[in-house]
């Protein structure tokens, strides 16, 4: 059955291209918003000179109630500190057209009308269009009195001119101090005569499925405009390496992107950044970054311009309860080491087929949590790394590098065997030589077993092997030759498992698959089974 719609996730941000429009090009707001009482405002700016932020009396507030009987108070306290942003770009695009020679009977045509590809334009090539002024909306929100302002950073990337407009109808120039693509956070600077009302960053991790939200920013372009809902989900994962979104159903569109979303006692949980949409526009599936990724991210950026994640230097995958059998680990969960290039790791003494099982004191369940913790610690911090190594418990200290400045070494590998071939478990394989590691994308001096064919109806087919994979580990021991397989296969079998580890490489990319054994082990071709 087909989907109703295509699957769409879309920046919630809005685009105004004015090309020959004129002011025409977009719409008149009136700044000015007077759904705020005056003595609201003066509560508020009262708020920013003592440094206080705004929601502090939604804060202390019986959260407990099933269904708020109005966000109005809560929206009139907080409103001050969100702003609408616009960025100006010139942009000097080529537009591409056929080039037609001297004498068709569309060049005079093009010549009248001075289209690309006319005339006088170098054959083949685009006539450059004059420089364009492009305009984009986003919304953002004040976290101190002092000026600072976070929003996403696809809302300013590549912008020349960025203008923040406040509650107020107060506009004034922004400068960025840092941005984060990984978690599309940027962070702005304004300044101020006087201070400016804030909100503060509350837990995220404490929100729950079903608690009540409030969405503010600037959709469309239609000025400040607020949206309740709840929190759908928690946890959700788009694309990036630090995803850690929450869903909501409060209508996000385009111009809310860098928006804050805020819990009933008025603290920012999420920073709202991209809806899942078939047309652009709110279907009620929206995803905000949660606060406790940004609050860190803008820490750094207050602090040195830019993100300074920790690196520990490995590559990891999930542990399946098959990888899990037949490593005879009695631990649920946990990330396995696929490779340790030059770095921290290393240094420490953290191997290929380890499993790590802690990091800093907290559990690990699974890479993607890992990849999280390690980022959250500083660079330069000695973190214990707990792993699962031949049954023992080992825990190393490890000093962490910088991921943004992490350069990946090359390994070395011990020198290749003689080739031979044979047919194990589903798979033809052969030794590795170093005319074949290159081919297949590995180092000449790698050592290994290439994969030569598979069996369609084997294990190894199930599996997902193919022709081409190499196999550098079994059960965590390398192998250089067919007999190491079979002896590392032996082994498994002897100590009752019903499948072997195997690390391969499949385009110089390691990985980790569980191959389940044969319930008896084959016959020697050189001799006849007892009967």
């Amino acid at each position: 059955m087909k989907p109703l719609f295509p699957r769409h996730i879309l920046t919630a941000s809005a685009l105004a291209l004015a090309v020959g429009l004129g002011q025409a090009g977009a719409q008149a707001v009136d700044p000015a918003n007077d759904d705020v009482p005056p003595e609201v405002s003066q509560q508020a700016q009262e708020a920013a000179e003592a440094n206080q932020p705004l929601g502090a009396d939604a804060a202390t507030a019986d959260t407990s109630q099933v269904m708020p009987g109005s966000f109005a108070d809560l929206a009139q306290q907080v409103s001050p500190a969100v702003v609408n942003i616009t960025t100006t770009s010139v942009v000097s695009q080529p537009t591409g057209g056929p080039a037609f020679p001297e004498g068709s009977p569309f060049a005079d045509l093009f010549r009248e009308f001075g289209l690309p590809g006319g005339p006088g334009a170098p054959e083949g090539m685009p006539t450059p269009r004059s420089p364009q002024r492009s305009n984009a909306l986003g919304s953002g929100f004040v976290i101190s009195a002092d000026g600072f302002i976070v929003t996403n950073n696809h809302v300013i990337e590549g912008a020349d001119q960025i203008e923040i407009e406040f509650y107020s109808g107060e506009t004034l120039p922004a400068e960025v101090v840092g941005t984060d693509p990984n978690t599309d956070v940027a962070l702005l600077k304004v300044t101020s005569e006087t201070p400016i009302p804030f909100v503060t960053f509350g837990d995220s991790d404490s929100a729950r499925v079903g608690d009540w939200v409030l969405a503010l920013g600037n959709p469309l372009g239609q000025g400040f405009s607020a949206s309740s809902g709840i929190v759908s989900a928690r946890n959700r994962e788009l694309s990036g390496t630090y995803d850690d979104y929450l869903q909501t159903d409060a209508a996000i569109n385009r111009g809310n992107s860098g928006g804050p979303l805020f819990n009933l006692k008025g603290e920012v949980i999420g920073v709202n950044t991209a809806i899942l949409s078939p047309n652009g526009g709110s279907i009620g599936i929206g995803f905000s970054m949660a606060s406790n990724v940004v609050s860190q991210v803008v820490e750094q950026l207050q602090e040195f311009g830019e993100t300074r994640r920790g690196w520990l230097g490995v590559m990891i995958q999930d542990v399946t309860p098959e990888m899990s059998e037949a490593m005879g680990l009695n631990v649920a969960g946990g990330a396995m080491i696929t490779d340790v290039p030059e770095g921290p790791a290393r240094d420490a003494g953290l191997q290929t087929g380890d499993v790590i099982t802690s990091f800093a004191g907290t559990e690990v369940e699974d890479t993607r949590g890992l990849v999280r913790r390690v980022a959250e610690a500083p660079a330069g911090e000695t973190a214990q790394v707990v792993v699962m190594r031949d049954g023992d418990e080992l825990t190393l200290d490890v000093t962490l590098g910088r991921r943004e400045t992490a350069q990946n070494g090359a390994s070395e590998s011990p020198a290749a065997a003689e080739p031979s071939e044979s047919d194990v478990l589903g798979m033809t394989v052969t030794v590795l030589t170093p005319e074949m590691a290159a081919e297949l994308g590995a180092p000449r001096d790698a050592t290994g077993l290439a994969i030569t064919g598979i069996d369609p109806e084997g294990a190894a087919a199930e599996k997902g092997l193919a022709p081409g994979d190499i196999i550098t580990d079994v059960n965590q021991q390398s192998v250089a030759s067919v007999a190491d397989l079979n002896a590392r296969i032996d082994e498994a079998r002897e100590a009752g498992r019903r499948s072997v580890l195997m690390l391969i490489r499949r385009g110089g990319e390691p990985l980790f698959v569980a191959l389940p054994l044969s319930e008896t082990a084959p016959a020697d071709e050189d001799t006849a089974p007892v009967e």
